[in-house]
């Protein structure tokens, strides 16, 4: 699979988003993607004019219809906040637009412009319907890909509990052919995402929507295609995806249903038993992914086999395999027994992804041996659990990540 396609991760953001890190720049996210083994990135937050700016001075144009930055290359890619009114209710709803200039980038930035404060935030807020906004991405290039971002958050996911809908046809309309791909979003997994039947013929993407440097790359879409815009923008309409790269969909911030406030977190069985109402203070519980797929799929969620020994896991039919994975830093914080941050991970995250190539490398594809070479019996020993999925995990609910972390046995 590594020889055949190309990692790509289409959601990440700048400098000039809400809450991200001002590490964010293209000189770091270009060292970090090689570190990382990313093929393709998307540039994040071209609405933002100052991030523009920078890119249109420093991107450099490919003849393959791509853009470079030293090694690394770049589609002009957002993330954008729709926020209307349908059906009685309000709908927020995050997409993704990619498209394939930066001269399209700027024509769509203007024509969004009216519609919202685009200096505001590099992931701005806009009185556009998701429909709507697909429509005016495709008027200014026939080739744009529009991906309805992490679907299944209750805030602002496609089919989320608090502002989404129940169905593509629902949102988008005479769109909804146009709708391709989805993001399934860290609290879901591709196997989840395949139990609702309108999801069948329409590829499953994972992305990283990284705020930090550390976070690129958590998760990623390996895609069948030539690295050049054509090749890329056909496999995501033809959903030709080789696999995709996982969090543990429990680790994810709105797995379980729950209320943080009062520490109750549910599963779908528990929730059935016990209702939508906090069983302590009586207000409304966040209704979580699983609860929502289950709901949407009717029930039909598949059993997921063991992982082979690359740690990929195939799912019954004729669908992409993905792999769940621990972060190299985590992995190496929890057996050092050290913050994730500290210089003694840094340290050895540097020297093995130097060693065996990327974090990637490290994590799917090299041999127990080299593994063990290149980071030690403990570390090592600790990656081959995680490609076995030998972990524990708490699961996450109303806003509060889960845990994952390996099985001491």
């Amino acid at each position: 699979m590594t020889g055949e396609s190309l990692v790509a991760d289409l959601h990440i953001h700048s400098p000039y988003a809400f809450a991200c890190s001002k590490q964010l720049t293209l000189d770091n996210l270009a060292v970090w993607a090689r570190r990382k083994g990313i093929s393709l990135l998307a540039t994040g937050d071209f609405t933002h004019p100052a991030w523009f700016a920078n890119l249109q001075s420093s991107l450099t144009p490919d003849q393959d219809g791509l853009y470079r930055y030293g090694d690394a290359r770049f589609v002009p890619g957002t993330e954008i906040s729709c926020v209307y009114r349908q059906g009685g209710r309000v709908r927020r709803i995050h997409m993704l637009v990619l498209l394939p200039t930066l001269e399209a980038a700027a024509i769509f930035t203007q024509q969004l412009d009216r519609h919202g404060k685009l200096e505001s935030d590099g992931r701005p807020t806009v009185r556009l319907s998701a429909r709507d906004l697909t429509a005016l991405a495709l008027d200014i290039a026939q080739e744009a890909c529009v991906i309805p971002a992490h679907v299944w958050t209750p805030w602002y996911g496609l089919y989320g509990s608090k502002g989404g809908f129940d169905s593509l046809d629902e949102c988008f309309g005479d769109l909804s052919p146009h709708i391709t791909a989805v993001e399934s979003g860290l609290s879901s997994d591709p196997a989840m995402n395949r139990a609702v039947r309108e999801l069948d013929h329409r590829a499953v993407l994972s992305f990283s929507d990284a705020h930090s440097l550390g976070r690129l790359g958590r998760e990623a879409t390996a895609l069948y295609a030539p690295l050049s815009w054509q090749g890329v923008s056909d496999a995501l309409r033809n959903g030709s995806v080789a696999y995709t790269i996982e969090f543990y969909p429990e680790e994810g911030k709105y797995h379980y249903s729950g209320h943080r406030k009062c520490g109750i977190a549910l599963g779908s069985h528990e929730l059935e038993q016990q209702g939508t109402q906090c069983p302590v203070c009586g207000k409304s519980l966040t209704l979580g992914v699983l609860h929502r797929v289950t709901r949407l799929s009717g029930n039909q969620l598949r059993h997921n086999p063991e992982p082979d020994e690359a740690g990929f896991i195939s799912i019954d039919g004729d669908y992409p395999p993905f792999a769940r994975l621990i972060p190299l830093q985590e992995i190496i914080a929890g057996v050092l027994g050290v913050g994730v941050n500290t210089r003694a991970v840094s340290r050895q995250y540097t020297s093995i992804t130097d060693s065996l190539g990327s974090e990637l490398n490290a994590l799917l594809w090299t041999g127990d041996d080299d593994l063990l070479a290149a980071a030690g019996e403990p570390i090592a020993q600790a990656i081959l659990k995680s490609r076995r999925g030998q972990v524990s995990i708490s699961p996450g609910y109303d806003g509060q990540y889960g845990s994952v972390s390996l099985s001491r046995d």
